[in-house]
């Protein structure tokens, strides 16, 4: 069973938690952008933790399901509706089979994610179902969706649905993503001493609309590097804050190189990492220093608040 692609949205791709053990061979994480999002969207529909599902990026597709789904939209608010009927999203919706499901545009946050019950069932490559868009493989054809595409199906955990079923509970994903358009973000000190300590942390940065997977573009004062821009490339990966010549730094995400030529001036926090995934063009940032204790509390403050969403879902089913 599968689900048919009628129209693919902006960007559409199949992505889970990601590609790990490979960066040494150059080979980037991929995945979910916003890592939180499809966590929640898994519990929610009953996968396990590595369930690959679609990332829709601003403008959302439209599918045909063919079989009964119990599906969970999450992260940024979306127009979604079946029949006629608004889907909300954080909570499980129960849909037959044959439904269209036409996913409009983004209301807030950058991206959302449609997670199916079984999963996106495409064939891992090294170890992920996810789409490296910048290597071409993996996903679906290594690719973004497109209209006519069928995206196979795992095998349904729930119960057969001859009509829409909206569950009634949801999910607080707060403080874990924050859509306003101003927020703060918290950093790391980077490998680069030369620029004034305080010179990242002095202004506010407005994101840029050339921005995507592999990194938020931002806009703001330009950043000044004391002496050569000749520098020995380093590791870099989702959340390092590289500063090209130009001085308009930028905060890289899933689809990140594994090494970078320019100056690492910060590190976003692991816990801020699906905040920023879900910037969108024109919102603003600022950046806040933090040390690593502070920011390792805070990842497991993090892990604890979805291992409570676990326990609640499985308390209420």
């Amino acid at each position: 069973m599968s689900i048919e692609i009628l129209a693919p949205g902006l960007l559409t791709s199949v992505q889970d938690r990601g590609r790990f053990g490979f960066r040494a061979c150059g080979v980037g994480m991929a995945g979910a952008a916003d890592r939180w999002s499809l966590d929640v969207g898994n519990l929610l529909v009953g996968n396990d933790a590595g369930a690959a599902a679609l990332e829709i990026t601003v403008t959302g597709p439209t599918l045909r399901l063919h079989r009964a789904t119990t599906i969970a939209l999450c992260g940024a608010s979306i127009d979604a509706q079946v029949d006629g009927t608004a889907l909300p999203g954080w909570r499980p919706i129960g849909l037959p089979s044959g439904s269209i499901l036409r996913l409009g545009a983004c209301r807030n946050g950058a991206r959302a994610y449609l997670a199916c019950d079984g999963g996106i069932d495409v064939a891992p490559v090294l170890g992920s179902r996810s789409t490296d868009l910048r290597g071409g493989f993996g996903g679906h054809a290594g690719r973004a969706l497109r209209a006519g595409d069928n995206v196979p199906l795992g095998a349904a955990s729930a119960d057969a649905h001859d009509a829409i079923h909206i569950v009634p509970w949801w999910i607080d994903a707060s403080p874990d993503l924050d859509f306003s358009d101003h927020i703060a973000v918290r950093v790391l000190p980077g490998s680069d001493a030369t620029l004034p300590t305080d010179a990242l942390h002095a202004q506010e940065f407005v994101v840029d609309a050339a921005s995507d997977r592999q990194g938020l573009r931002l806009r703001g004062a330009p950043l000044c590097i004391a002496g050569s821009r000749e520098r020995r490339a380093e590791p870099v990966g989702p959340g390092t804050i590289p500063l090209p010549p130009e001085g308009q730094p930028i905060v890289l995400l899933a689809d990140a190189q594994t090494v970078g030529g320019y100056p690492r001036i910060g590190h976003v926090i692991t816990a801020d990492i699906p905040r920023l995934a879900q910037r969108r063009a024109g919102q603003c940032l600022r950046f806040v220093a933090v040390d690593a204790r502070h920011a390792q509390r805070l990842a497991a403050e993090q892990r604890a608040r979805l291992a409570r969403i676990a326990l609640a879902i499985g308390a209420h089913r």
